[in-house]
């Protein structure tokens, strides 16, 4: 194929990322987080229900959940990028410009589950039923959380000469590469692994009736192989430990701890969940008639 076929055949950049509606900017990166927010509230809450749990708890549990979230992903990103922010010639401040990009997976789902873990206490659930409610939802969210990073043209792979490469405009071209150059369109090869991956696991679930996080547990897994690969593409600035990326060894690590958990929770529990309750209701009737005699 010549150059030129190449150039007509891959996938454009969008011209902009933002919008005004007035004085109030819209923003590529924001409306695809919050798109991903609200299809992983509506799918949790359908699978919840399937699970026999009433749908606004999720609503009362992703209260707690998303704010965590988003912080987790902000933190991890500062952690484990600090230059553009605090090294030399950085501003600071920048680390509260979300919306320029930058929430890292890993500490997104960890301080989430935090925020999930509290939300499910207040509201007297379990937490691992609502998590693997979640699970597919997640991955939803993620893939819809990657039309972000198209829209800001950042985190993309290295050259490629294959049909569906990425042309990126010179202000966002990196250092060393030609005007015209084709790039891996990572944002959309971990979009398409993510809804691979919650068709999947919503297949997986019911067809071995999987319970007690280990929905769960297998998105873990299966977002972290993705990821290995994907993240094997991208030439984004990144700290290398031992000749690889600090995400991948991130990902070999949850994938192992993931792997452990699911078997470990399978022999245990080879099930699903008989209750949804942290208390199940049998002991609260109990409870509540001891008080109250007249019961």
């Amino acid at each position: 194929m010549t150059r030129a076929g190449v150039v007509l055949a891959s996938i454009p950049s969008p011209s902009q990322n933002v919008w005004h509606l007035g004085p109030f900017p819209l923003r590529a990166y924001a409306l695809a987080i919050l798109a991903g927010i609200v299809a992983a509230v509506l799918i949790a809450q359908h699978r919840w229900k399937d699970r026999g749990g009433n749908p606004d708890t999720v609503l009362e549990i992703s209260f707690w959940a998303v704010p965590f979230g988003i912080v987790g992903g902000r933190l991890y990103h500062l952690i484990t990028s600090p230059d553009a922010y605090f090294g030399k010639g950085g501003h600071p401040w920048r680390a509260f410009a979300i919306w320029e990009g930058g929430l890292g997976i890993w500490g997104a789902i960890a301080l989430g589950g935090l925020g999930a873990w509290i939300g499910c206490r207040r509201a007297g659930v379990r937490l691992a039923p609502f998590a693997d409610s979640v699970a597919p939802g997640l991955f939803v969210a993620q893939a819809l959380g990657r039309l972000g990073n198209w829209f800001n043209q950042e985190l993309f792979g290295g050259p490629t000469t294959l049909p569906w490469g990425l042309r990126i405009d010179d202000a966002h071209l990196p250092a060393g590469y030609a005007p015209g150059t084709l790039f891996h369109p990572t944002f959309l090869y971990e979009i398409v692994w993510n809804l691979a991956g919650a068709a999947l696991l919503i297949w997986l679930d019911r067809r071995f009736r999987l319970g007690y996080g280990r929905v769960f547990w297998a998105y873990v897994m299966i977002y972290t192989a993705g990821r290995f690969w994907i993240e094997h593409l991208r030439i984004d600035e990144a700290h290398h430990v031992l000749g690889m990326r600090l995400n991948d060894w991130t990902a070999i690590v949850v994938f192992v701890g993931a792997l452990v958990a699911f078997v470990m929770v399978g022999r245990r529990h080879p099930g699903r969940d008989t209750t949804l309750l942290r208390e199940p209701p049998a002991l609260q009737d109990d409870e509540e008639s001891a008080v109250d005699p007249a019961r």
